[in-house]
């Protein structure tokens, strides 16, 4: 399987990973409540919010570069230049996750645009 293809599953299986750190910070705030999780992640403040939010970002960034990736697969694009862009893709997530948690807002956004980009260029890549 290409390279770019396991970067779909990669980025899928980090989105769920992203849950982690969540748990870890709901565990801090008095043990994890299974029977009402997203009412105790609703209360989480400093990095076990910001955990949460990246992880919820990685839900609303996943399905466009799936998708991105799946329109430059079947459209015939460049297999190397795919590969590359789903690569940085990946590696921009693992870093934003950690910038998000470290509470490096600006680095952080930057980080995200270039997620962003990727996913764009991806889109376009048949024509390029």
């Amino acid at each position: 399987m290409a390279v770019h293809l396991w970067c779909i599953v990669a980025a899928w299986v980090w989105v769920y990973a992203g849950k982690l750190p969540v748990a870890m910070a709901m565990q801090k705030a008095g043990g994890y409540d299974n029977r009402h999780p997203r009412t105790q992640e609703a209360a989480l403040t400093g990095w076990g919010a910001r955990s949460l939010a990246a992880h919820l970002n990685g839900f609303e960034t996943f399905a466009p570069f799936a998708a991105a990736v799946l329109v430059a697969h079947i459209s015939g694009a460049p297999i190397g230049f795919v590969d590359t862009l789903s690569i940085v893709f990946v590696a921009s997530r693992v870093v934003y996750v950690g910038l998000y948690v470290a509470d490096l807002a600006a680095l952080r956004s930057t980080v995200w645009s270039i997620g962003w980009i990727v996913t764009l260029v991806l889109f376009i890549s048949p024509v390029l």
